[in-house]
């Protein structure tokens, strides 16, 4: 019983502390969220939303503007105007923090060349998302290693107790008592 109570609280303790443990995550190249206003967009979704804008025959500078409206990403807007008003790609992006780059990397050959951006915005909204899934499977196996030692130090203790113990004790009352 007091080794159940003890295994208890020490599983207990163990499962408290990996809850508070430090994140080791790095956020570069991760697929999170963009935007920190009105709006908390997923990087994904931003392209699928600039692909729909623009398939809605909306220009670049207006897409680039309207996903800056919404989430509140005054980078965007700014991007959007000096392209309106004739600077270089290169130049309207330069100032783009780096989480909204890849997001607006798939427009430079629409407003450079005037290929269609959908493939190019459809491509790499797959593979942010192919990085979450990856990175939610990573998580889930980190999980389940973490939750090995609180599990067995609870049922292995329960199964002494309650498997071992009985056994153990009918096997020596039959054998000291047959004597």
């Amino acid at each position: 019983m007091l080794v159940s109570l003890l295994a208890a609280m020490l599983s207990a303790a163990l499962v408290g502390a990996g809850r508070w443990s430090p994140r080791r995550r790095s956020s570069t190249g991760a697929a999170g969220p963009v935007g920190c206003g009105v709006v908390r967009l997923d990087r994904a979704i931003a392209c699928e939303l600039v692909g729909v804008l623009l398939a809605a025959g909306a220009s670049v500078p207006d897409a680039l503007a309207t996903l800056g409206e919404a989430t509140g990403e005054e980078e965007l807007v700014v991007a959007a105007r000096l392209l309106r008003w004739g600077a270089p790609w290169d130049e309207a992006v330069e100032r783009l923090p780096a989480r909204l780059v890849g997001v607006v990397e798939p427009l430079r050959s629409a407003w450079v060349s005037g290929v269609d951006p959908g493939p190019a915005l459809r491509t790499t909204a797959a593979t942010w998302r192919a990085r979450r899934a990856a990175r939610a499977r990573e998580d889930a196996e980190r999980l389940a290693v973490r939750l090995v030692l609180p599990l067995g130090l609870c049922l292995l203790p329960a199964f002494v107790l309650l498997g071992l113990v009985p056994v153990a004790l009918a096997a020596a009352s039959s054998l000291f008592g047959a004597g």
